[in-house]
């Protein structure tokens, strides 16, 4: 029995006989993703405190990846004891060799520069010409910021609660490794510090660590998310993303105002 699983930007997901997730792309820019979460979560599974997926090739022509479906439900009561968890987590991956991972096909800093490069672009030609005013100097002065941030980090790259599964009360796995690369540890702890409640983040911080120009660059990718709903809206010829998008860019500008 195959069931669709609603939600994602990037695959068409169904539940196969209530056990295997299965996964094809929407689009052709996907499949490279794809393929490496079937080579590098087979490697990190061990050696993570929470559980990932351990996906494999299923099939071709279509790309399509399966695994067993990871118990929990996305968490939807981020407590300081779940924060602990993840910032554990988060310690464990982001001291991860990049060698490795890049030889397992992750995006390396070059190729991770140039797309996040490629993103910003969008960003200044088809996002900040929707803004006005104070909002428009804000959000070129955001894009500048993140432009010189570091790649020098193993990251999941797409860590929300929409990511993140509870089991029993306590955080138990992290799902949709899409969007992995080479990139700014920032960006893990972008939702973990500034979009999560206090007690989450408190109880990040605590295990994590991390230094004040990280938690910076943490609110700056957090700043950030919502351009990428608008540039997915317009890219999809979905309006409701791009006005939803715009409403959290704005949202969250004026929010971070002095």
């Amino acid at each position: 029995m195959r069931e669709p699983v609603l939600g994602g930007w990037d695959s068409r997901t169904c539940l196969v006989n209530s056990v295997w997730i299965e996964r094809e792309p929407l689009r052709p820019d996907v499949e490279d993703g794809l393929r490496t979460e079937a080579r590098l979560l087979p490697w990190l599974a061990p050696v993570l405190p929470l559980q990932v997926p351990v996906p494999f090739v299923l099939g071709e022509k279509p790309l399509r990846l399966r695994h067993r479906r990871l118990r929990g439900e996305p968490i939807t009561a981020p407590d300081h004891a779940s924060g602990r968890r993840l910032g554990q987590f988060l310690l464990a991956l982001h001291e991860k060799p990049l060698a490795a991972a890049v030889e397992l096909g992750v995006p390396g800093p070059v190729e991770s520069r140039t797309r996040r490069d490629a993103a910003l672009g969008a960003m200044r030609r088809d996002v900040l010409p929707l803004l006005t005013g104070q909002e428009r100097k804000s959000g070129a002065a955001l894009l500048d910021r993140v432009a010189v941030s570091p790649a020098d980090t193993l990251v999941h790259g797409d860590l929300g609660p929409d990511h993140l599964l509870v089991l029993a009360g306590r955080l138990h796995g992290v799902i949709d490794w899409t969007d992995a690369h080479v990139g700014d540890a920032a960006l893990d702890l972008c939702w973990a510090l500034h979009g999560a409640p206090r007690e989450f983040a408190a109880g990040v911080t605590a295990t994590y660590g991390a230094s004040p120009p990280v938690v910076r660059r943490a609110h700056d990718w957090h700043l950030v998310g919502p351009w990428h709903e608008v540039l997915h809206g317009q890219r999809t010829a979905q309006p409701a993303f791009v006005t939803a998008g715009l409403a959290g860019v704005r949202d969250r500008l004026r929010a971070a105002r002095p």
